[in-house]
């Protein structure tokens, strides 16, 4: 009981707090991080914008208008929307609108076929992904392509923010403070070597290193930055760009989404099991293990263990007592969250234990999902608030 206690308690730790130390250390030690300057006007690239949007027409007007808003010159741009296999209007709004192109079709396939698709008609040097439901910063193109000076660096990723008022639920203050945590740990493994998975609201790629990637995949940004990084290639991230979106509309649309990400985060593990290998890979697989692994395959099934673990050795130190109590206290607070989560409270307190306990909830339901196989590209679209 002692060594699953012990052992669960620092895979839990690790996981979660000790591998951000880590890197931290290991970047300070390494090298001073430098900034790259961004290019002038006439040495940027050109690239294409590429949007895939099913039946978004909620808020295609406000993407189209920020696209076209993008501080990058007119000349190197293309903007081009993938909307196969809409029924809401979105051809016909988008024929109306000069300067946009788009891909449009009777059927819907999911989002890494309109993906593979939409590559084969692009030409540019980059392309940048992002989603029809966010917003980009104006700067955003320029900080990203300004790494491409760099021939070793293979793909950008932006920083996802959630968007946050002083009325937010559960299900936008814990997502929101994931992502800022989140995104704190991603700069860490971008100063290090590389990221080891994108989030696709913003993600930019090279284009001629583009593979197709498998239909039935879930999780198409982190398949095609993972199978970058384990070319050799670096995959960088840049705060300084980044897409806003509101938050899910309720936990009910979280937990859509994170059961699904989860999903996929298992099978994308099946089809990345080679980067286990640190013979292999070194750096990177200590990065994928410490990031994400532990994280989507090994945490979720410590937290029960740790709290059964405690619970048999209580009488046998003070310590033991001392945690327990932690533990219990950490779950009441996740369960007066879960109550109120769909409250408009202001006293963030709940808001973590809540969001951590739900996180990993999902991760039990997507490992099951996953055990039933039958995977499929197509996501299931979450409400947004």
């Amino acid at each position: 009981m002692k060594i699953i206690f012990w052992l669960s308690f620092f895979l839990i730790f690790y996981a979660f707090i000790g591998y951000g130390i880590v890197a931290y250390l290991l970047v300070k030690i390494r090298k001073k991080f430098s900034e790259t300057a961004v290019p002038s006007d006439s040495e940027l690239p050109s690239l294409t914008l590429v949007i895939p949007a099913y039946n978004e027409m909620d808020c295609l007007a406000a993407k189209v208008e920020n696209s076209l808003s993008l501080l990058y010159p007119s000349d190197k741009i293309r903007i081009l929307f993938v909307v196969e296999g809409s029924t809401d209007g979105s051809t016909e709004y988008l024929n109306t609108i000069p300067g946009i192109d788009q891909i449009s079709g009777p059927t819907r396939r999911g989002k890494i076929e309109a993906i593979n698709m939409a590559m084969t008609s692009i030409t540019t040097p980059i392309v940048v992904f992002s989603d029809a439901n966010t917003q980009l910063n104006p700067e955003a193109l320029k900080m990203i392509v300004r790494h491409y000076q760099d021939p070793t660096v293979a793909a950008v990723a932006g920083e996802k923010r959630v968007l946050m008022n002083n009325e937010a639920k559960a299900t936008g203050a814990g997502e929101g403070i994931y992502w800022k945590y989140e995104s704190f740990l991603k700069k860490m493994d971008s100063q290090l070597q590389t990221i080891v998975g994108a989030a696709g609201e913003l993600f930019s790629i090279r284009t001629a290193l583009f593979e197709p990637v498998e239909a039935d995949t879930i999780l198409d940004d982190f398949m095609i930055s993972m199978r970058f990084a384990a070319q050799g290639y670096r995959v960088i991230y840049e705060p300084g760009a980044y897409a806003s979106e509101k938050p899910s509309f309720s936990m009910g649309d979280e937990k859509k989404r994170k059961v699904r990400i989860s999903e996929g985060g298992f099978q994308a593990m099946e089809r990345m099991k080679h980067v286990l290998n640190p013979f292999r890979y070194g750096l990177l697989t200590f990065q994928y293990i410490s990031h994400r692994v532990l994280r989507w395959a090994v945490t979720p099934f410590c937290l029960p263990l740790f709290f059964i673990a405690n619970f048999f050795l209580l009488g046998q130190h003070w310590v033991y007592e001392f945690l327990m109590a932690a533990q219990f206290g950490f779950y009441m607070l996740a369960f007066v969250g879960a109550i109120l989560s769909d409250s408009n409270l202001k006293i963030k307190v709940f808001f973590v234990p809540y969001y951590f306990c739900f996180m990993h909830y999902a991760v039990f339901l997507g490992f099951i999902k996953y055990l039933k196989g039958n995977p499929s590209g197509i996501w299931e679209k979450a409400r947004r608030a």
